[in-house]
């Protein structure tokens, strides 16, 4: 790269990830047509994946924490009767059973049962990390590897479609969640194991309906010129939408940008919120207590 030519960019892209890449190539891509000098992803999808990969960038990266962990939904294809040692295409098959008859409603009990607070076990194939390195690299190397259960919140899952041995799914979940190991248990819960053949996320709030931006477009609007590859970039304001604004007037902005707590009225938002400038520039992520003190998690320099 030629670090020259990179420069400050401020905000936030809803990359369409395709098959084949992993999550740190397609930053990578989109980070050299942008020319940004600083960006960063906000939760891995495994090169089998496609779908909603939102990429931060500039001051952008300062909340991609918070992106990271919020509610996210996928359309999952699951192929019944057969166990492989990564949960996916991908893997060898070391197990095949035989499918038994199933109808809508045995499938529905399953899926109840994988609804709400779960304990689930990652894949041995996962980026968790033990001492240090990922549990891939472990399993690559022929190392037994237990991935430590986690819970894991399942908001909604529900069958689209059953043909044969194919399940076709909608996922919402929360953080942590693997939905490799959803369809490994789904499976088992089914008696005839299962391992996921497709996945695509199709969005992550706050962005739940999002326009999505394919690499061919963006390097179509590379060869446009600049402002054709920034009309692309949502503002940072955009990955806090979900949360209350909190609009401050002169002397309480000028407290905020010099980091310091400050002592709103009773009646003002309690939590996270987007705080917002006496000119309704995007300050901070910050925190109201119940006492009404605002504390600044993240400040912005826009």
């Amino acid at each position: 790269m030629n670090r020259r030519a990179f420069r400050d960019l401020h905000g936030i892209l809803l990359l369409d990830k395709p098959l084949g890449l992993s999550s740190n190539q397609a930053l990578q891509a989109v980070r050299r047509l942008l020319r940004a000098a600083k960006g960063g992803h906000t939760g891995a999808l495994d090169p089998l994946a496609s779908g909603l990969l939102p990429l931060c960038f500039g001051e952008a990266t300062k909340i991609a924490g918070t992106l990271l962990g919020s509610r996210k939904a996928y359309l999952a294809e699951c192929r019944l009767g057969l166990t492989t040692a990564t949960a996916d295409l991908e893997g060898e098959v070391v197990e095949r059973r035989p499918v038994p008859p199933l109808d809508a409603a045995a499938i529905e009990r399953a899926l109840a049962r994988l609804r709400g607070r779960i304990v689930q076990v990652p894949p041995a194939y996962s980026a968790i990390k033990q001492g240090g390195e990922p549990l891939y690299a472990k399993a690559r190397r022929g190392e037994a590897v237990e991935a430590p259960p986690r819970e894991v919140d399942i908001h909604r899952l529900e069958l689209l479609s059953h043909q044969q041995d194919r399940l076709r799914l909608h996922v919402e979940c929360g953080s942590g969640t693997y939905i490799r190991s959803l369809a490994v248990d789904l499976g088992e819960m089914l008696g005839c194991g299962a391992h996921l053949t497709a996945l695509r996320r199709l969005w992550v709030e706050p962005f739940r309906e999002p326009a999505m931006v394919t690499l061919e477009q963006l390097d179509e609007a590379a060869g446009n010129g600049d402002e054709a590859l920034q009309s692309l970039l949502l503002p940072v304001s955009a990955g806090l939408a979900h949360l209350p604004a909190l609009r401050l007037d002169e002397r309480q902005s000028l407290a905020v940008s010099q980091g310091r707590p400050l002592d709103l009225a009773p009646a003002s938002c309690v939590g996270p919120c987007a705080v917002l400038g006496s000119d309704g520039r995007l300050l901070a992520l910050g925190e109201v207590s119940r006492e009404g003190r605002l504390r600044v998690q993240r400040g912005f320099n826009l």
